[in-house]
């Protein structure tokens, strides 16, 4: 089920910035139709779609959340599992963010965008992959990358992993 939230910011968003359908499908890759079913609530965004509209906003993704009410709200988005961290606050440099992955997770493709990556595996085993380099990572373990380098992660295992996810804002 699409989170309706997602999409009414979205739409502000782009209306704020005097941006068309068309013109936001062409900086970030995405069909038009596809926007226009997010903003209408009929489509989820997977967190690489959510990125590239992000950057191409210029904004950070966890804007797309800051309309939740409940400050410990979790989402779906298809596969995956956030909760946001920020406790509301807008300024910081750096947006912490739980993520959950369900068991089998290896669908997806690499993505690039601005800023650098935190990831702090809590429980479970999280496959990461930058720049084509796969490595595995168990509870206790981090990595730290350029996000501007094709990357991605994958749960492999048959079991949900949880991990933190801190990354810089866009400039």
């Amino acid at each position: 089920m699409a989170d309706p939230s997602i999409g009414t910011t979205l739409k502000k968003l782009r209306k704020e910035r005097k941006l068309t359908l068309k013109q936001l499908a062409q900086e970030t890759g995405v069909s038009i139709s596809f926007l226009s079913q997010v903003e209408r609530g009929k489509s989820s965004v997977t967190l690489e779609s959510l990125r590239k509209i992000a950057d191409a906003l210029h904004v950070d993704p966890s804007v797309f959340f800051a309309e939740q009410e409940d400050s410990d709200w979790t989402s779906r988005l298809e596969r995956f599992y956030y909760k946001d961290l920020t406790q509301g606050v807008k300024e910081a440099n750096f947006v912490p963010i739980l993520v959950t992955l369900n068991p089998g997770d290896s669908e997806g493709n690499p993505f690039a965008h601005s800023g650098y990556e935190f990831l702090f595996v809590v429980e479970g085993e999280l496959t990461v992959e930058v720049s084509g380099e796969r490595s595995t990572l168990g509870p206790g373990d981090s990595t730290m990358f350029d996000a501007s380098q094709k990357h991605y992660w994958f749960n492999l295992t048959d079991q949900a992993v949880k991990f933190l996810l801190v990354s810089s804002k866009t400039v």
